[in-house]
């Protein structure tokens, strides 16, 4: 059976903080649930939603989910603007709703791996309102998207040094870009992986959502 267009994870407690988790290229909303339970936040909502099924040009036209097509595997730019805009507005409703819920502006992250952390870092920086952060996880600003800076957000970027989805060098530029952009409000960390996630990336984002939510974590 198919997930549903957003998966939510309520605390026990009334939430005072949303982290929003966007999946990257062919995965689904169950992708980044383990991460997020290993956090140990226990006053946060999670949200997961889906993206959209779309037909991927690289991949002969198969269909999955993404948040937007690309025609170029070199990055160069092949992204399909108008999904890109079209998912953009679907995160930023998302944030609408979370902030018309109770949730304070400054108290709600974007979280996004590859192709989720592209929306979650153009959704986050463009944003009116200022927001508590954004996470993003083996990804990459396309050249031809205009990057808008509204608020000095918080951003912390990781990249695998052994990435060859998205190689380390187009991560680095990214984060050249951001430094220039967010001075230090940029926090830019590498790790010996792949195009993945691993342990100690996870203890490294579990202290950095502590430091800039003020939230408790358990042990």
């Amino acid at each position: 059976m198919d997930s549903p267009t957003c998966i939510i994870h309520l605390p026990e407690g009334r939430p005072d903080a949303a982290i929003i988790w966007l999946h990257g290229l062919g995965a689904d909303a169950h992708d980044l649930e383990p991460i997020s339970a290993r956090l140990g936040l226990h006053s946060t909502r999670h949200l997961f939603p889906n993206a959209p099924r779309r037909r991927i040009t690289i991949n002969n036209g198969t269909e999955m989910r993404a948040w937007f097509d690309f025609t170029s595997l070199d990055l160069s730019g092949g992204e399909n603007r108008e999904h890109v805009r079209d998912s953009i507005a679907k995160i930023r409703r998302l944030i609408d709703s979370q902030i018309e819920q109770g949730i304070d502006s400054t108290r709600i992250i974007l979280a996004g791996f590859s192709q989720g952390g592209v929306i979650a870092l153009l959704a986050g920086l463009g944003c009116e309102r200022p927001l508590g952060g954004i996470i993003a996880l083996s990804t990459y600003i396309p050249k031809q998207c205009d990057l808008t800076v509204r608020q000095r957000i918080p951003v912390i970027q990781c990249h695998g040094l052994d990435d060859t989805v998205i190689p380390y060098e187009i991560g680095l530029a990214t984060s050249r870009r951001l430094q220039e952009l967010l001075g230090d409000d940029h926090e830019w960390r590498t790790y010996p992986m792949e195009h993945g996630v691993s342990d100690q990336e996870i203890d490294d984002l579990t202290q950095w959502v502590q430091n800039h939510l003020g939230a408790p974590v358990t042990a």
